[in-house]
């Protein structure tokens, strides 16, 4: 049973969920909002390559594409997000592409997505991400790692990460080093344009760098149970992210 695998690991893979024409069109509409010019397009390197997109879903904004919008809502997502969550009442609460740019893309350090969201005003960590890769991801180009059964601690006390383009709530190293002592070993989310993995938001996951001569491109389908919705707090972080 895949729920209950879910809710054992804290994830699962779905190779070709997307088909490869589904994948092209979404490929076309990442190399087009690339070129924008906003605050929700955070670049790095002398390149300015591009490592993080924001907010494709919505139907306005500089970011807002059609192709993005009509997949994250598909069945396949959808339903597999609400057996994951157990409750058929959710919502889109966040939509992303990361984009590690061939030899520049730098990594993402060991983190949980509710160190973040927790602190955005979401009282329970009744959330899950659906990813999608739109190019081949590869130990070798910084594909995403998680722990499986992290998800069991809840959310550990994080430290702020400032060391690249986008900063970031992380995971303590010093609880890293205990996790993977308790844990199994650390899994590669690997595999072919229209893969795609979900998993838990309390799911400790990372990425290495791309040493690959390749861009690497995955998009993240985050969402929320509709009872969860965040309350309001003090400074909020903009509503894209």
């Amino acid at each position: 049973d895949q729920v209950a695998q879910y809710d054992e690991q804290g994830y699962l893979v779905f190779p070709d969920l997307f088909s490869s024409e589904e994948v092209d069109v979404l490929r076309s509409e990442v190399d087009r909002i690339s070129k924008v010019n906003s605050p929700m397009v955070v670049r790095e390197g002398k390149d300015s390559a591009v490592k993080i997109m924001f907010r494709l879903h919505e139907a306005d904004g500089d970011t807002a594409s059609p192709a993005f919008g009509a997949a994250c809502r598909t069945s396949r997502v959808l339903r597999i997000a609400q057996q994951c969550l157990h409750d058929d009442e959710i919502y889109m609460h966040h939509c992303k592409v990361n984009m590690k740019a061939a030899i520049e893309g730098s990594a993402w350090p060991w983190h949980q997505d509710f160190h973040s969201w927790h602190l955005d005003g979401i009282t329970k960590p009744n959330m899950t991400t659906m990813t999608v890769m739109l190019t081949e991801a590869s130990e070798f180009n910084g594909c995403m790692y998680v722990l499986p059964s992290s998800h069991k601690v809840g959310r550990t006390d994080p430290r702020w990460d400032d060391s690249t383009a986008y900063k970031l709530w992380a995971a303590r190293p010093h609880d890293m080093k205990r996790f993977m002592g308790h844990f199994p070993k650390p899994v590669a989310i690997a595999g072919g344009p229209g893969t795609a993995a979900i998993f838990h938001c309390n799911l400790l996951h990372a990425s290495g760098h791309n040493l690959s001569p390749d861009d690497r491109w995955q998009v993240f389908f985050s969402f929320n149970q509709c009872k969860n919705r965040p309350t309001e707090v003090e400074n909020p972080r903009p509503d894209y992210v």
